[in-house]
């Protein structure tokens, strides 16, 4: 039965029948989504509470939430520029710097570092009024142009290589960014969608980064370093052909000479929203688990590489277990998406932290040469320490990225999620160090690895460790919203709510939109009283 229709009663001034017609807007667009919600509902009673739409209906109901040109844009900028694209510029770029230019670079990721200035600039900068499509058109033409350079160059200077290259990186650091405010965006507009998106993401950059590590040998073989090289300016210019493509909202006659006051009031609401408890917490959080998952990488890498006392892997070996951890990778985004995504954030933490610990224990088994005693070669145990790993830590991942979608206040979603990657992406150096650190007391180098099986053990001990520190994520399941109404409610007028609400396919004015965001933020605010009061006690004791 269609929604019923409310109508206005007569006798109504003009400017009272006005607002009594967008009332009834609203309540219609209510009418509407309970409806929807009740047919789901239905659904899944009768096809039992595992009903899962299949892949092709999945992608279909995301294209119609969301629009179509998000999902490309995803498509384009997570699966075909970062993972197929990093694939092939991880095996490439190595290659490069060692047969090409015969040196080390280790600056090309400086873009990164800096992404709170991208999601800046993307949140209160428009250019010919648009927020978002300027920029995934100005970073894919700066990675065309600088990935042409390199391939067309054969005699490079080495100082505007690394330009060229670390342009290429900011080509794709600036679409990440840009991409990334969407996602943050519809998380706000769709809170029962940011695992869905979260899982899109995930999907895309796995399958890409399978089919990158998959043919980035046979290009460098083929065409050489520089060629695979140059073969990167086909995802940059996918991803200009998402910004052409994508639904954004033109806001005309922009004061841009008031620029520097929307600078300004968008470094305070970033550092107000760090102020608040239900956001520093699980910030806090999400720096310390990743700092504390050390990573011995290095240590192992020399080791499965080591012809004397290690296992004597090949570069072209080395390279298929890359692309099975991103099967792996795929793996663990297809369990998230199907099974654990309506769990709550701390209860698919704590299993992702423990299994994160046990998964750890198959690389004591392979370094004690224990497979063998079971039977198992030492290259299909790689591959499945790999494979699980990598999925394992995707299990974990998609969490604390969902979390950090539902962090963002409107307005400055780009540059907060911006700021939420760095303070992880410190985290995961941080995590380095550490574990820089413990193979240096342990004496573990290049050719020594007496002592592997301790850096191990210490590692996965230290995993652990991020258990007692749960008590500051939220209990609450991963489709509710997450910020207090404050935050959520823009400090302008409503003009400048209005303008915050894009890439979403509801037909409906800002009002209405607001509305709806605030009735589920009131109700979250009472899960997340319980919250507190439970953290607080976790405290005392």
């Amino acid at each position: 039965m269609p929604p019923r229709q409310l109508e206005p009663p007569s006798g109504l001034p003009e400017e009272e029948k006005g607002s009594s017609q967008e009332e009834e807007e609203e309540a219609n667009v209510l009418l509407v989504e309970e409806a929807a919600t009740g047919k789901k509902a239905a659904a899944a009673e009768e096809g039992g509470a595992s009903w899962r739409p299949s892949p092709v209906g999945w992608f279909r109901m995301l294209a119609r939430e969301l629009h179509w040109s998000f999902v490309f844009g995803v498509v384009s900028t997570y699966g075909i520029s970062q993972g197929l694209g990093g694939g092939i510029m991880r095996v490439a770029s190595d290659y490069y710097w060692k047969d090409v230019q015969r040196v080390y670079q280790g600056v090309t990721s400086i873009p990164w570092m800096v992404k709170p200035l991208w999601g800046l600039l993307t949140d209160v900068l428009p250019v010919a009024g648009y927020r978002r499509r300027p920029y995934f058109i100005f970073a894919g033409f700066m990675g065309v142009v600088a990935m042409l350079v390199v391939a067309l160059h054969s005699k490079l200077h080495v100082l505007f290589a690394l330009l060229a290259l670390m342009a290429g990186s900011a080509s794709v650091a600036i679409a990440d960014v840009t991409i990334d405010a969407c996602v943050a965006e519809n998380s706000i507009m769709h809170p029962h969608l940011a695992a869905d998106m979260i899982s899109l993401n995930g999907f895309c950059a796995s399958v890409g980064g399978l089919i990158g590590f998959s043919i980035s040998g046979f290009l460098v073989h083929a065409i050489g370093s520089q060629g695979a090289l140059g073969m990167l300016a086909i995802p940059s210019a996918l991803v200009i052909l998402a910004g052409v493509m994508i639904k954004d909202v033109h806001l005309p006659d922009f004061p841009y000479e008031l620029a520097h006051m929307k600078f300004v009031e968008a470094t305070r609401k970033m550092l107000a929203t760090l102020k608040c408890p239900e956001v520093w917490r699980p910030c806090f959080y999400m720096y310390m688990s990743l700092a504390l998952s050390v990573d011995i990488q290095e240590g192992m890498f020399y080791w499965y590489t080591d012809q004397s006392a290690g296992l004597s892997f090949s570069e072209g070996f080395i390279g298929f277990i890359y692309a099975i951890g991103s099967v792996g990778s795929l793996i663990g985004v297809i369990l998230y998406q199907n099974i654990l995504k309506d769990h709550s954030f701390r209860n698919l933490l704590c299993l992702s932290q423990l299994l994160l610990s046990m998964s750890g224990m198959l690389d004591l088994i392979l370094v004690l040469r224990l497979n063998l005693k079971l039977g198992i070669p030492d290259y299909y145990f790689a591959v499945i320490d790999e494979g699980v790993s990598k999925m394992i830590n995707r299990i974990k991942w998609m969490p604390l990225l969902v979390l950090s979608s539902k962090l963002c206040p409107p307005g400055i979603e780009g540059t907060f999620y911006a700021l939420l990657m760095s303070i992880d992406n410190v985290g995961l150096l941080s995590g380095s160090w550490a574990g820089g650190l413990i193979l240096h007391v342990l004496n573990i180098t290049r050719t020594e690895f007496k002592n592997l099986w301790a850096a191990i053990l210490i590692r996965n001990a230290m995993r652990l460790l991020p258990l007692a520190l749960l008590f500051l994520v939220p209990r609450s399941d991963q489709n509710s919203s997450l910020l207090p109404v404050e935050l959520l409610t823009e400090d302008d007028n409503a003009q400048s709510q209005v303008e915050n609400v894009e890439l979403t396919s509801l037909t409906v004015d800002g009002k209405s939109s607001t509305a709806f965001l605030h009735e589920e933020c009131k109700i979250q605010d009472d899960v997340e009283q319980d919250d507190d009061e439970a953290s607080l006690l976790a405290n005392r004791s």
